[in-house]
């Protein structure tokens, strides 16, 4: 009975911790690609789009990437110096294609994003791609 105890407390908390992450992403990590129109993430599990927030940007000159991830989330979805177009979707999603601005210029992008997880969490993330 012990043992059932203890295996059924494991398994609750690997369960409560666990988190929704980013299972793929194109132009995948560091991929080097004609100008795409669109960035698709696909979740672990269906999201709350209306709660995250996603955004594409040329890495400035002299940042790190984690540093223009965190310029690039603090940017309105609106904003020029975006790549990404603002999302109209505020409902459940386990795939989101986000649309980038036509003719995107030859250099290093950062898509970034901050999802609620199911468990309450927020989620930050960041990937990289190059346009040609």
């Amino acid at each position: 009975m012990k043992k059932i105890l203890m295996l059924l407390t494991a398994l609750t908390l690997s369960t409560a911790t666990a988190h929704t992450a980013v299972s793929s992403i194109t132009p995948a990590l560091n991929a080097v690609v004609a100008a795409p129109r669109a960035v698709q993430l696909k979740f672990s599990e269906p999201i709350e789009l209306r709660f995250s927030t996603f955004r594409v940007m040329a890495v400035p000159a002299g940042q790190t990437i984690q540093a223009a991830a965190q310029l690039a989330l603090a940017e309105k979805a609106d904003s020029d110096r975006l790549a990404s177009l603002p999302l109209s979707a505020t409902t459940t999603a386990a795939q989101l294609n986000i649309p980038l601005k036509a003719r995107l210029r030859s250099g290093q992008y950062v898509i970034a994003w901050k999802i609620l997880s199911e468990d309450g969490h927020p989620v930050t993330g960041q990937s990289t791609f190059r346009v040609k």
